[in-house]
C-alpha cells in the first residue's frame, strides 16, 4: 500500500462486493439488513440522557477483517464545558 492509495477512488465493483459481503454477513447471523441503523438509534436515545456523552456522534458499524465479523461502536465523550 502506498500513500497514494488513500486518494484512490474505489471501483464500483469493489463497493458492490463490500455491500454484498455485508448483506451476506447479516443474513448468516440472522440480523435485519438495517441492524446497525436500528442499534445506533437505540444508543442515541439511551446516551442522550447523559450530558457526558456526545450522542449525536455515536457510530455503529459491522466490520469484517477477513476472518472475524466485528460490531464496532463509537460513543464519544462530550467536550469538557469547563474549558
Amino acid at each position: 500500500m502506498s500513500i497514494f492509495d488513500i486518494f484512490r477512488r474505489k471501483k464500483s465493483s469493489e463497493v458492490a462486493k463490500e455491500r454484498l459481503m455485508m448483506v451476506l454477513s447479516y443474513e448468516r447471523k440472522g440480523l435485519p439488513p438495517n441492524f446497525a441503523d436500528i442499534l445506533q438509534e437505540d444508543l442515541i436515545q439511551v446516551f442522550s440522557k447523559y450530558p457526558q456523552f456526545d450522542s449525536k456522534r455515536i457510530e455503529v458499524d459491522l466490520k469484517n477483517d477477513g476472518e472475524v465479523d466485528q460490531l464496532w461502536i463509537s460513543i464519544p465523550f462530550a467536550k469538557d464545558r469547563r474549558e
